[in-house]
């Protein structure tokens, strides 16, 4: 049987990384970078394909990323992904970038982003992967918004 034909939760693949901001992560105005967040992505999205697949990945594209909002120097930001959707090969990581306040545990989204991850076997080469599927109305929703930007909706 392929691994293909094996599906996995999206569960099995959650990453969250959490990082505190300093003044080094930031520009003159004291927000973050942007090739900072997109470094956290990049890895927060090859962390959480690698669950899913038990491979090494590389990625393949960054799809999207939409800034929403600014983080400051000493914002505690939180960087969540998951496999929303998977190929023969490649997976769709939907990372969700947050800002959180924790005095009064308030949050908001300030990026999110769809990475393509490809799975490599010990030569190099891309190899199969499992696909996925959701348990939860919130997976189910994000395993839509990657199906409906696949299929350009």
């Amino acid at each position: 049987m392929s691994k293909q034909k094996e599906k996995r939760p999206m569960t099995r693949s959650h990453t969250l990384q959490s990082h505190l901001i300093s003044p080094s992560d930031t520009n003159h105005l004291q927000t973050i970078f942007g090739g900072t967040v997109l470094a956290y992505i990049d890895e927060a999205a090859a962390i959480a394909a690698m669950r899913h697949s038990g491979k090494i990945v590389v990625t393949a594209s960054v799809d999207s990323v939409d800034f929403h909002s600014s983080v400051k120097s000493g914002d505690l930001v939180n960087v969540e992904a998951w496999v929303a959707a998977t190929g023969r090969t490649s997976m769709v990581v939907y990372v969700h970038v947050s800002v959180e306040n924790p005095a009064t545990e308030d949050t908001k989204t300030t990026t999110t982003s769809f990475v393509t991850m490809v799975a490599i076997d010990s030569s190099g080469n891309p190899t199969e992967v499992p696909g996925v599927f959701a348990e939860t109305d919130a997976e189910r929703e994000i395993i839509d918004m990657a199906l409906s930007r696949k299929s350009g909706e």
